[in-house]
């Protein structure tokens, strides 16, 4: 999957909690999302209209940023409660990075077909 279809994919299914989703798609909307958030926090130091774009921006990838990150447990068997774990400080986020980068479980799961088709 490319950037491109990664960024399109996530906003496709803006709050679609079920289903999977394969890694290059989070990693890719990972780095779509600290680009912009980078670029934006950086010109809202030159302008506070900056700023506000930055807080509307953060807002609206809010729940695909979620759903996104639920969808990539599910690829891995995890249930989506699991990104509760986030909630302990510094331990909770090494395990979700972890998880993020485990590899799908090979054919379907409870959450659905694997979306690499194998």
């Amino acid at each position: 999957m490319s950037f491109v279809e990664a960024i399109k994919s996530v906003f496709t299914q803006y709050v679609g909690f079920s289903g999977r989703a394969r890694r290059s798609e989070y990693w890719y909307f990972t780095l779509f999302y600290a680009i912009v958030d980078g670029v934006l926090t950086g010109l809202g130091q030159a302008s506070s209209a900056f700023s506000v774009i930055a807080g509307i921006f953060a807002l609206a990838v809010l729940l695909p940023s979620i759903a996104v990150s639920i969808r990539r447990l599910h690829d891995i068997g995890k249930s989506g409660w699991w990104l509760l774990i986030s909630l302990i400080p510094v331990i909770g986020a090494i395990i979700l990075i972890v998880f993020a980068c485990k590899d799908s479980e090979p054919g379907d799961n409870a959450y659905g077909p694997n979306p690499k088709g194998m």
